[in-house]
């Protein structure tokens, strides 16, 4: 099969390097009639998904296998894909240039929710049918993976197969059983898929019925046959160090968002934040040792040339060993002026010292993520720091030297009132008066202050699940609170949009009826629903209208403990009991204290294996 031929209009879109393909560390491999071709596809721009750190980890994983040939597919910009459809060429794959339509399988990452219409579009520029129902033997399997995908359900009718936690072993064996099973003259998709469907972190939309309640809610979830598993458990690596991990990755054309090397230092999270999914889907805690760590950084840097380094994890700050790996990497690396960033820190567990030594490198402004403006609320979630812990932190970096301070806070929280957000209001003017209580010549040039609050949308699999979402009335009521409150010169308040929040929790928690809203969302030019400037939410609310659903019933309705809610099949650990107890606790304010300090009876550690547990 040939290049597809993209010459000149690449002359015409902006940053042709997207659709180029030849970077630094990217594989290229004869393709013959045994090959098992993979397109891992990213649903937004080459920027954002090259700076996707599960990308780089299956992309070089599969490559290593000499029968695959795994290719990265991205979705091309507005311009690009213009030009595509005009010159009636199909997506390709980026380091064959060949149409993906061919390959055996796709696997799209869910990383968000308002990239589902970026999915089917993405299908569509290939060729490829959205329904999984309408596409036929020749056409490739459609996977899904990622953290969206512990409710997958509003795309079940257009994907094949789900993956459900760690990717790196259960991917191989899909690959491998089709691998297998295709050599057969009589191979049928529907055998396939019948075949997989009881690995561990293989789930099969379509062996299972759903039946729901004339009032709305779900009835049922059943599989077609006894083969099939009621319920679907997500799978986990027992040993980080033993996991594969690339020791190069591809080095981009073009800045990307994240252009550093990303070591990952640990999986999971022990501190239990009640509105956070990725605390309660990524449990148990297990950490890469010190020496492998110390390897991987050396072979990394050699064979990219970056000049930074991310220590990646949910909470860096909790792994056991920082103090002893970032020594050793400004003790390494300094005098290569490699740069170390800490992108998830604590107020309450890292010490000014170590960031110190880390700035001598390279200066950065310092995070806090206090989460809400009152202990009260803080309690609620379960974030367990308290206004000391921020006002001593400031107050130590501001004698330091810092003038740069970012906080991040939630407004829509469970139980939230305007006193909670007048707490907002005064933990940042007492930042401010932090800054002019210390003494000149101890602090920083230029008080810069940034108060950021995105608004709280309720996740599977979280003690929050069954909340609503505010309604959007009540959003810019609290924005418009907080904007009047925070007038100040030395603070700048930023706010997320409500309306793309608004939709962002109607696909969270929604079901399989979605899916012809998604499908006709595309029909009207619904996508790249992330980025402001193509969102169009009136747009979407006609969708909605057109096709008889109500979104407020997925996004502003509170569920009860009772109902069987549309992932419910799925087992991530993390029991329903545990759930509720922790919904229950915060109606109180009643904290649970850090797995590493106590076991909070999650239920992880009941068939789950590693980890602190």
């Amino acid at each position: 099969m040939n290049r597809l031929d993209i010459h000149d209009i690449l002359f015409r879109v902006e940053k042709p390097a997207r659709y180029l393909g030849n970077e630094l560390n990217s594989y290229h491999k004869n393709i013959d009639t045994e090959t098992i071709r993979f397109g891992f596809c990213f649903p937004d721009i080459y920027e954002i998904g090259m700076s996707h750190l599960g990308m780089q980890i299956l992309y070089h994983l599969l490559n290593k296998e000499d029968n695959i040939f795994c290719e990265r597919v991205f979705s091309p910009a507005i311009d690009m894909e213009e030009e595509m459809r005009k010159n009636k060429i199909p997506l390709f794959g980026l380091e064959s240039r060949q149409p993906i339509k061919h390959f055996d399988f796709l696997g799209f990452t869910l990383q968000y929710e308002l990239s589902y219409t970026n999915i089917l579009n993405m299908l569509n520029l290939a060729g490829i049918p959205l329904f999984a129902s309408e596409r036929g033997e020749e056409d490739p399997l459609i996977m899904v993976g990622g953290p969206c995908a512990y409710n997958p359900e509003p795309l079940a009718d257009f994907v094949d197969i789900v993956i459900l936690g760690e990717a790196e072993e259960v991917t191989l064996e899909v690959i491998k059983d089709y691998e297998n099973m295709k050599k057969k003259d009589d191979f049928k998709r529907s055998d396939f898929l019948l075949k997989i469907a009881p690995i561990q972190g293989v789930y099969i939309p379509s062996l299972y019925n759903v039946e729901y309640h004339q009032e709305g809610p779900i009835k049922a979830v059943s599989p077609v046959n006894n083969s099939v598993p009621e319920k679907i458990t997500k799978r986990i690596i027992e040993n980080l160090d033993e996991v594969f991990y690339p020791e190069e990755i591809i080095v981009p054309y073009i800045n990307t968002v994240h252009d550093r090397i990303m070591l990952e230092v640990f999986r999971g999270c022990t501190r239990g934040c009640r509105f956070c999914q990725a605390g309660m889907i990524y449990r148990p805690v297990r950490e890469k040792g010190f020496d492998r760590l110390k390897d991987l950084t050396e072979k990394l840097l050699a064979n990219t040339g970056y000049e930074e380094i991310s220590l990646a994890s949910l909470s860096t700050s909790d792994y056991s060993k920082l103090d002893k790996l970032v020594r050793h990497l400004i003790d390494e690396y300094e005098k290569d002026k490699v740069g170390i960033s800490l992108p998830s820190l604590r107020l309450d567990n890292f010490t000014f010292e170590l960031i110190q030594e880390i700035q001598k490198i390279r200066k950065t402004g310092l995070t806090f993520a206090p989460e809400a403006g009152s202990q009260r609320l803080r309690d609620v979630i379960n974030k367990g720091l308290t206004e000391d812990d921020l006002t001593n932190a400031v107050e130590k970096a501001f004698s330091l030297g810092w003038s740069s301070v970012k906080l991040y806070f939630m407004i829509g929280l469970p139980t939230e009132s305007f006193e909670d957000l007048d707490g907002i209001r005064d933990l940042a003017l007492k930042v401010v008066d932090s800054y002019y209580h210390t003494e000149k010549e101890k602090r920083g040039k230029g008080l810069n202050v940034t108060v950021s609050a995105s608004t709280f949308v309720p996740k599977p699999f979280t003690p929050f699940q069954w909340e609503p979402l505010d309604t959007l009335e009540a959003i810019y009521e609290k924005q418009k609170f907080l904007v009047d409150g925070l007038r100040s010169k030395k603070i700048t308040f930023n706010y997320h949009d409500a309306k793309t929040s608004f939709l962002e929790a109607v696909f969270a928690r929604g079901d399989r009826r979605l899916s012809k809203v998604l499908a006709r969302g595309l029909e009207v030019g619904c996508k790249f629903d992330g980025w402001m400037e193509h969102f169009d939410f009136d747009r979407w609310m006609k969708v909605f209208d057109e096709c008889e659903i109500d979104p407020a019933f997925y996004a502003n309705r509170r569920r009860s403990y009772d109902e069987i809610l549309p992932w419910d099949h799925i087992d991530v650990g993390v029991s329903k009991d545990f759930l509720v107890r922790e919904n229950e606790k915060a109606k109180s304010g009643e904290l649970t204290v850090d797995c590493r300090t106590n076991c909070s009876g999650c239920g992880i550690n009941q068939g789950f294996i590693g980890g602190i547990c």
